[in-house]
């Protein structure tokens, strides 16, 4: 075991260490901020602003003046920093937000003022190259999480060591003293084991000064391509804490959109199983040829021990099926099951004990892994979904390997967040499954995907059109990129 002596040597080393930091970012604050940060904040600004929805309570740690906490808009903000500069300025500047004067290494210092306290999001925006020890600061951040907390850090790319250096002996980048210069992996790896699991990473920034046209066109369009990312000197992640499972267990809505189904309603009522605490089947007929509709009250009346609904859509489409179940639906978990009984109702448990347990936040089924039956998928069908998962995980920065497999699963508290960002995206989904994509990406849910062996349809015909809806998906992957790519 270390000595005393020894153990005191290295606590004083420590607080000499952030001591001199202290004194050097005092000295940093009480001068005028450089005019030619100005764009380069504005873009980091703009990375936030993405991920952090307006209204939510967000925590910063090495807030600064706190302009990025208050330019966030939260409901609750809470600033953090140990220059007693900037935290003057910040408590002046930003009134409707707190901030308290601590070392992000000694949160327990400031924990009898925010006992208790909660929040969406905490934010560690280039803070962790310049920290004594990175693990203790993320250790220290669990009593402030919950289960849907999201860690947003950003840091410097080693790539910009040199430039940064020179701009530093310029006067057009601010002064830094010697850095840890962490790379990706690196941090990835500090979040693992202070008890986090990454999400995602990411780079922005290529040209970090205001150049007209040319800034905003590398900035918004090269910097998300290879090989110009390689050269971004912004680096991001996001991470969550690491998985609980749910108790007591959560009841559950299984919601069936059924348009001329009349064949599969009896077999498909009889095979789904109970979950949870309790099982609710929600129909959504949606004006069938057939006779549909009658076949589900006949099936229902033949089930009185269970718990069912039935509706007729107002409008068209699965996708509005779908929202229309959700409307009426109430269980804790939403699970989306097609009336073709293509994907076994057996295999939904799966999809509720990755969510029950927390390992995931939203359930993909995947109908590419197992082989098919041999009329289950067209060749020109498989063609296409191939080409949409790949586009969409390139999209979403989360693997996605069948994005229009029809059984999708999430928490109804996600589902009602979704549904309330719906207008970012635009309500033109006729499938409703990149609506839910979209919206658990912006999210950053953790999406997780089941493989399960997809049937061939035994009654009726497809109610997709390959032509006609492959062209609106490839509209949809332009849209997308637009609105989360290329921002």
């Amino acid at each position: 075991m270390p000595t005393p002596m020894k153990v005191e040597t290295f606590e004083t080393e420590r607080l000499e260490y952030c001591q001199t930091r202290k004194d050097y970012w005092n000295g940093v604050n009480a001068q005028v901020p450089q005019a030619s940060s100005a764009y380069y904040r504005e873009r980091l600004l703009a990375a936030y602003q993405q991920v952090v929805s307006p209204g939510a309570t967000v925590l910063e740690l090495g807030c600064g003046r706190g302009d990025l906490l208050a330019a966030l808009r939260p409901s609750v903000g809470v600033g953090i920093d140990f220059s007693s500069t900037a935290v003057e300025q910040a408590r002046t500047t930003h009134p409707q937000q707190d901030f308290y004067l601590c070392d992000a290494h000694d949160l327990d210092e400031v924990d009898h003022s925010l006992r208790g306290m909660s929040f969406d999001f905490v934010i560690i925006s280039e803070l962790v190259n310049d920290l004594w020890d990175v693990q203790r600061v993320l250790t220290g951040l669990h009593r402030y999480c919950t289960p849907h907390t999201r860690i947003i850090c950003n840091f410097y790319s080693h790539v910009w060591n040199i430039p940064l250096t020179l701009g530093q002996k310029f006067g057009i980048a601010t002064p830094r003293l010697t850095q840890n210069w962490l790379a990706p992996n690196d941090v990835s790896n500090l979040l693992v084991i202070s008890g986090f699991q990454p999400l995602r990473s990411w780079a922005e920034v290529l040209v970090p000064v205001h150049v007209p046209l040319i800034s905003k066109f590398c900035n918004r369009y090269l910097a998300k391509l290879l090989p110009f990312k390689w050269f971004d000197l912004a680096n991001f992640a996001i991470a969550r804490p690491l998985p609980v499972a749910v108790t007591p267990a959560p009841s559950v809505s299984v919601i069936v959109a059924a348009r001329n189904e009349s064949g599969h309603i009896d077999e498909l009522l009889a095979r789904i199983p109970a979950m949870g605490l309790q099982t609710e089947v929600v129909f959504v007929e949606g004006h069938s040829t057939d006779d549909t509709y009658v076949a589900i009250e006949r099936a229902i009346a033949n089930h009185p021990d269970l718990n069912c609904k039935l509706i007729r859509q107002s409008g068209k489409g699965k996708g509005d099926a779908v929202r229309a179940g959700f409307d009426i639906a109430t269980g804790d978990i939403l699970m989306i099951l097609d009336a073709d009984i293509t994907v076994p109702p057996e295999d939904l448990p799966r999809f509720y004990h990755l969510l029950e347990s927390g390992e995931g936040e939203f359930i993909n089924g995947v109908r590419l892994v197992y082989p098919m039956e041999g009329n289950a998928m067209r060749f020109a069908n498989l063609l296409g979904n191939k080409f949409f998962s790949w586009a969409f995980s390139w999209l979403l920065g989360q693997p996605i390997r069948d994005t229009l497999c029809g059984t999708k699963v999430l928490w109804r508290k996600d589902y009602l967040r979704i549904e309330k960002n719906r207008a970012y995206f635009g309500d033109f989904d006729p499938f409703g499954d990149f609506d839910l994509l979209f919206g658990a990406a912006k999210l950053n849910l953790k999406i997780l995907e089941v493989p399960i062996r997809y049937r061939a349809r035994r009654y009726g015909e497809t109610n997709i059109s390959r032509w006609k809806h492959g062209w609106l998906l490839l509209r949809m992957v332009a849209f997308a990129a637009r609105r989360i790519k290329f921002v």
